[in-house]
């Protein structure tokens, strides 16, 4: 019995190595460093957190179906140079879109998530019918987004917002930020459908094995399809908050974001090799992620630095999720 404790607690080192080394480092930086620990800093970085933790569930979809989708970074930058010119001010100095009406700002993020959401049904029947890789056909398909909004925009900065768009994406309730009230309500609904419904039974059996679920009777086209346009409107969503709350963006709004989505879900317990994951999971990973760039900032290391320390925490990440996937097999 004793030997086989000691295995387990062996084997959830390795399964967690990286959350309890990132773990070791915020504990270091947060007696070392004291205002990292504060609650300002605390609240700062769950806002940060919010589009992110919602870019990363759309992932999780296309992660937990053996896909992924290397598009997600462009499709948040294209939905927020979309968001940002028609929420744009009459007045704004160099109005992309001069004749644009002053449309609401909700019916502006469904138009978002419209566009958005045809993107995905593309990228899903690529993937599903002509039976294209996901990682090719989705880095097709984040070069055709980066080149839509460059043609959008001309590569110009915009600004100049509306104030209920930032009103929508900066303001408050009761001392709580609407980008946190957005990420419970995002969490909750994946969390709901993952667990309770039709679909979500039919993406995890299609990870764990496509073949068995298709004979079984599940429509894996059609499915793969929802996930991916599901995926897509949350990065509409992403990019819709991510400008609101910069107050400006540009076409590089979202580079190398679907990269950290896929680091924070591998990390958070969602495998690259499907049919395992979950929302609690996702919501840690991109905890996990954010906190090791924060943590390094309040050291002071320095910028180039921290994008090498990143990139070994994705490869780390996805080598230990394979291990894992190896030993079970």
């Amino acid at each position: 019995m004793e030997k086989s404790n000691k295995i387990d607690i062996k084997k959830l080192l390795l399964d967690n190595g990286i959350i309890v080394l990132l773990a070791i480092l915020v504990i270091y930086v947060s007696i070392t460093v004291p205002t990292f620990r504060s609650f300002r800093n605390i609240m700062n970085l769950a806002i940060n957190s919010a589009p992110r933790v919602i870019i990363a569930l759309g992932v999780s979809g296309c992660l937990i179906t053996k896909g992924t989708d290397l598009s997600a970074g462009r499709m948040v930058g294209l939905s927020a140079c979309l968001c940002g010119i028609m929420l744009q001010k009459p007045d704004a100095p160099g109005k992309i879109w001069p004749n644009f009406p002053q449309l609401n700002v909700w019916l502006v993020l469904l138009i978002v998530m419209a566009i958005c959401a045809v993107l995905g049904l593309i990228n899903g029947i690529v993937i599903s019918y002509l039976n294209v890789p996901a990682f090719i056909g989705t880095l097709g398909m984040q070069l055709i987004v980066y080149g839509l909004a460059l043609v959008i925009t001309n590569a110009v900065p915009i600004g100049g917002f509306r104030q209920d768009f930032i009103n929508a994406t900066q303001g408050k309730i009761g001392g709580i930020s609407y980008q946190f009230i957005y990420l419970i309500i995002a969490a909750a609904a994946f969390w709901f459908v993952y667990n309770y419904t039709r679909h979500g039974k039919y993406m995890y059996a299609i990870g764990g094995n496509e073949v068995a679920a298709e004979v079984s009777g599940v429509n894996v086209k059609k499915t793969k399809i929802i996930i991916y346009i599901t995926a897509a409107c949350m990065y509409a969503i992403g990019g819709f908050l991510v400008v609101g709350k910069s107050g400006g963006g540009g076409v590089n709004m979202g580079q190398g974001w679907e990269l950290e989505a896929i680091a924070a879900c591998t990390i958070g317990g969602v495998s690259v090799n499907g049919g395992i994951g979950k929302v609690s999971g996702v919501i840690i990973g991109v905890a996990v992620f954010e906190l090791l760039k924060s943590a390094l900032q309040f050291l002071g290391v320095n910028t180039n630095y921290q994008f090498i320390a990143q990139g070994v925490v994705i490869v780390v990440a996805i080598a230990l999720d394979i291990r894992k996937y190896i030993a079970k097999k």
